[in-house]
C-alpha cells in the first residue's frame, strides 16, 4: 500500500484500463454488483471524511495529494434479484439479503479491489484501500452515488513518492503451518 503520492495526474485512459480489468474479477451468480465512482478532484472527497482538525494531524499527508480516488462500490439487492431468478431461485438467496449465510456483495467487491492494487501495481502506479467507516452516508450523498449502493472502501492512485511504511508492515507474516489446514485424513 502506497500512502505518499506526488501529484502529478495519471496518463490519460488508464483509470478506464484498470477499472476494465477490475470489473473482471469474479462475482456469485454473475450479478456484477460492483461499481466504482472515480473521484478526480479529490479535496472533494477529503472535504466530506476529513475535518479541518482531523487533517492537521493526519499521519499520511502524501496519501491526500493522489491524484484520483476510485469509491468501491456494491449493490446489495443486485445479489437478491439475480439469485430470485429461474437458475439460482432453489437456493433461497432471492429471498434478502438475510438469507445469504456468506454476503458475496463484499466478497465479490474484494476481488474486484485486489484486481484494481494488482493492476495499479502493474501499470507502474501506487495504491492503497482505506475504508470509508462512519463517512459512508456523507460520501454516498456528497458524491451523487446512486440510492441501495453501498460503500466497500476507496482506493488512491497515482504515482509514488518516498515511502515511509507504516508501522503494521512490521508484523511478520503468519507461517505456512499456523494459516494451512489441509482437510484429508492423516
Amino acid at each position: 500500500m502506497c500512502r505518499n503520492f506526488l501529484p502529478d495526474p495519471l496518463p490519460d485512459g488508464v483509470v478506464d484500463e484498470l477499472l476494465d480489468q477490475a470489473r473482471r474479477s469474479p462475482s456469485a451468480g454473475n450479478a456484477q454488483a460492483v461499481e466504482f465512482c472515480v473521484v478526480a478532484q479529490p479535496e472533494r472527497y477529503w472535504q466530506l471524511t476529513l475535518t479541518p482538525d482531523r487533517r492537521a494531524e493526519f499521519p499520511w499527508p502524501g496519501l491526500l495529494v493522489a491524484p484520483v480516488l476510485v469509491v468501491v462500490l456494491t449493490e446489495p439487492q443486485r445479489y437478491v434479484r439475480r439469485y430470485a431468478e429461474a437458475d439460482k431461485a432453489h437456493t433461497g438467496f432471492g429471498e434478502g439479503t438475510d438469507s445469504w449465510p456468506v454476503p458475496y456483495w463484499w466478497v465479490d467487491a474484494g476481488m474486484a479491489v485486489h484486481n484494481l492494487l494488482l493492476g495499479a501495481t502493474a501499470a507502474g502506479l501506487g495504491s492503497c484501500f482505506f475504508g470509508a467507516f462512519e463517512h459512508e452516508a456523507a460520501v454516498i450523498e456528497g458524491l451523487g452515488i446512486p440510492a441501495g449502493r453501498r460503500v466497500v472502501g476507496t482506493v488512491a492512485l497515482g504515482h509514488p513518492s518516498d515511502q515511509r511504511p507504516s508501522s503494521s508492515a512490521t508484523r511478520p507474516r503468519r507461517p505456512l503451518g499456523e494459516i494451512i489446514h489441509y482437510g484429508d485424513p492423516p
